[in-house]
């Protein structure tokens, strides 16, 4: 399929994980690109492995918590391809705490990174997804709607993508924008292999957020993304696709 060709496509995170993957599958989809992120060598990697295939692909690091890094982030990729067609937000990062030991500094990296970024990196795609009558797809989490164990930062950050897709896609509909959430759970990423217990955390309370069938794969997470900011999602916004393996089927 080539649902992606002759469309601009701005992906943040997108240097591993579930963004590497929509990387991987929006290219192969003739999508022209622009990846986001801190981690500057893997993104000079993910790069030149999808230009040796023959993708279009501009990288450019950018902390999604600095509202200036993300204004111009967006504004040379519209001065570089002249269009941006759909927005994938995918940065985040996961910290493991029991509540009343979580450090307010910690709190705010969390929702500054998760949450704020979310809301600059769409802030500053509306005009001109108004202009090609685009959308967004934001990763959430089925924390936002179940919570998650030992983590609390995380789970309101996400909450708060959720709903922050929602109004966009009530505010902008009549105009042309679409806007939808992913919610993964138990998905094989750097982020949550890098998760730790809580010092007195209870694991049994881990295992309500593992998949019956077992972890899904970024790839699983891509393929849903890419439907939803093709034409296939035409008639589809403000939703909300849990990609969890049945964890709170």
């Amino acid at each position: 399929m080539k649902r992606f060709e002759n469309r601009v496509v701005l992906v943040t995170g997108a240097a591993s994980g579930i963004g590497r993957a929509i990387m991987e599958r929006l290219a192969a989809e003739g999508a022209r690109l622009v990846a986001l992120d801190v981690q500057e060598e893997a993104l000079s990697a993910l790069a030149g492995e999808l230009r040796a295939v023959g993708a279009e692909v501009e990288t450019r690091r950018c902390d999604v918590s600095d509202e200036g890094q993300v204004d111009a982030a967006v504004a040379a990729c519209v001065a570089r391809f002249g269009r941006l067609d759909a927005l994938v937000n995918v940065a985040a990062i996961l910290r493991a705490d029991l509540l009343h030991e979580l450090r307010t500094d910690d709190w705010n990296r969390v929702i500054a990174i998760n949450l704020s970024g979310t809301f600059f990196a769409c802030r500053a795609a509306l005009p001109h997804l108004l202009e090609s009558r685009g959308n967004i797809v934001n990763v959430s989490s089925t924390a936002a709607v179940h919570g998650q164990p030992y983590a609390g930062a995380y789970a309101a950050s996400k909450g708060g993508v959720l709903a922050l897709t929602k109004s966009i896609a009530i505010d902008y509909g009549k105009l042309g924008v679409r806007a939808n959430a992913v919610l993964p759970c138990d998905i094989a990423t750097p982020i949550f292999g890098q998760f730790q217990m809580p010092e007195g955390g209870d694991w049994k309370l881990v295992k309500r957020v593992m998949a019956p069938k077992g972890s899904g794969s970024p790839a699983d997470v891509a393929g849903v993304v890419a439907m939803l900011a093709s034409d296939d999602g035409a008639h589809v916004t403000g939703a909300e696709i849990r990609v969890d393996g049945g964890c709170f089927a």
